[in-house]
């Protein structure tokens, strides 16, 4: 079991950045994929960004080149830096963790938490 607290969100301008942190309530070395995915109103959740254990990342189209994982094992936290936001990136922000596998589908997800709001202005 692990429990994911996402905190960092916010009400930014366009074009501001924002830095999401997910602290997870035990140690994330052997926790293979961690995840960030967002869920904007009236839309499917997706998968916006993923980290695997040796460091790996991987993004969304959307978010390539503007968007930052990374992950402090010893600290037990994630991080989603995010730069140039735009008012399509509000959504709901989730952490999540795939325990074994390499999470790259929504469903190979083991554990979420609760979620944070990103808003952005236009």
């Amino acid at each position: 079991q692990v429990q994911l607290v996402e905190s960092g969100g916010g009400l930014v301008q366009a074009g501001g950045s924002l830095r999401l942190s997910c602290a997870a309530s035990r140690t994330i070395f052997d926790i293979n994929t961690m995840g960030w995915h967002r869920q904007a109103p009236g839309k499917q959740r997706e998968l916006v960004a993923r980290i695997t254990v040796g460091g790996t990342t991987s993004y969304a189209d959307s978010v390539k080149g503007r968007f930052t994982i990374s992950r402090h094992n010893a600290k037990n936290t994630v991080y989603l830096q995010m730069n140039s936001l735009k008012p399509e990136d509000t959504a709901v922000y989730f952490c999540a963790a795939d325990v074994t596998g390499w999470g790259l589908g929504e469903n190979e997800y083991d554990y979420w938490g609760q979620g944070t709001q990103v808003t952005v202005s236009s």
